[in-house]
């Protein structure tokens, strides 16, 4: 097991004080071993950082957004959690801020001599792969969440990536079947990041797939706090309802958790106005929703991590891209308003996308 044991120590003196809340000039990143600022390693036993050149240690780097996001940071530092626990090893997050410190965050974890680096988001990809290439012979593994890795390939960078069209698809199918009004529409996140518009284009299509005559509204934030602006989502979820949406896809991290809440809110929510929640199951991530939701669109991000850097500590980690498993959460609290026969339509889709006998025909260009 690789480290720079010279510079460890210092380095991880340095993240100590990240935990602590301290920060430079330069950054204003913050880091945790534990999620609410706890000094608890995520597992393994023992405390604090990285304790030493023979365990197992774990960094992620958020992207821009706290990592209990209730949404795709949330995940993947749960799936670090738990695979720290399952190979006894350390697990510590650091969240970024501004863009600009991607670079200085995963650096920190490389002076440290962590294992692995976890990256989340497509935002942080040419950062992933620079890093990466750097410390290709060094015993570095990165795994970088949604970030989908073309040639030429770095072998000691994953990309964990996931079929969005497929989840969003078979939302957008269920949406289709079960409006009343003939309208639905997704808030989304910016159309500037694939795996969003692949969800939104997805969902689209799956709901003209099942009801031709639907009218489908997709709205995109601009690309600036694209994930970070729930008074937009709100206030764009409102439109649609106000323009006789009864179904609504919320799919960008707090932005979307803006339109969901809104919904809830709505007269009739949970028995003639619906909500759609994405990445993971949003019942227990926004109860704020729980009224008025009728399922999430699920990467299952949680595990795709957790088994990514199991197979990481073995050494079989791929290099390229690992592909993530999709699917629908269940109904909760709103299956009673959800007919049998439409269960069972929703299912098939659902299957005939997994065994690829159903195409969401859904490019990006």
């Amino acid at each position: 097991m690789h480290r720079k044991i010279v510079l460890a120590a210092v380095a991880a003196s340095a993240l100590l004080l990240a935990a602590c809340g301290g920060s430079s000039s330069d950054s204003a990143s913050s880091g945790s071993s534990e999620s609410g600022g706890s000094s608890q390693a995520a597992g393994g036993g023992g405390e604090g950082d990285c304790p030493g050149p023979d365990a197992f240690c774990i960094g992620l780097v958020t992207d821009t957004g706290k990592v209990d996001d209730k949404s795709f940071n949330q995940s993947a530092w749960e799936g670090a959690k738990e695979a720290a626990k399952a190979t006894g090893g350390y697990a510590k997050y650091i969240e970024t801020v501004d863009p600009k410190d991607y670079a200085n965050n995963m650096n920190q974890f490389i002076s440290a001599g962590y294992d692995v680096i976890i990256t989340v988001g497509f935002l942080m990809g040419e950062a992933s792969v620079e890093a990466a290439d750097a410390q290709k012979d060094k015993g570095t593994t990165f795994i970088g969440v949604d970030q989908f890795q073309a040639d030429p390939i770095i072998p000691n960078l994953t990309g964990l990536v996931f079929s969005e069209d497929k989840a969003g698809y078979a939302a957008g199918y269920l949406a289709g079947l079960m409006t009343k009004t003939g309208k639905t529409g997704a808030v989304l996140g910016t159309d500037t990041v694939p795996p969003v518009k692949l969800f939104g284009e997805g969902y689209k299509a799956g709901a003209l797939a099942a009801n031709p005559n639907v009218e489908v509204t997709l709205v995109y934030h601009a690309p600036d706090n694209a994930f970070n602006d729930p008074e937009w989502g709100a206030a764009e979820a409102k439109k649609q309802l106000a323009q006789g949406a009864d179904i609504i896809f919320g799919a960008g991290g707090n932005t979307g958790n803006g339109a969901l809440i809104e919904i809830a809110k709505a007269a009739g929510a949970g028995e003639t106005i619906f909500c759609i929640g994405v990445d993971t199951d949003q019942y227990y991530t926004v109860p704020q929703a729980q009224k008025c939701l009728l399922t999430s669109a699920e990467k299952k991000l949680r595990e795709g991590t957790r088994d990514l850097i199991i197979l990481a500590k073995d050494g079989k980690a791929p290099g390229g891209n690992y592909f993530g498993l999709t699917g629908l959460a269940p109904y909760h609290d709103t299956e009673a308003a959800v007919p049998d026969d439409v269960k069972k339509k929703v299912e098939e889709v659902v299957k005939g996308l997994d065994a690829g006998t159903i195409l969401t025909n859904v490019t990006l260009g």
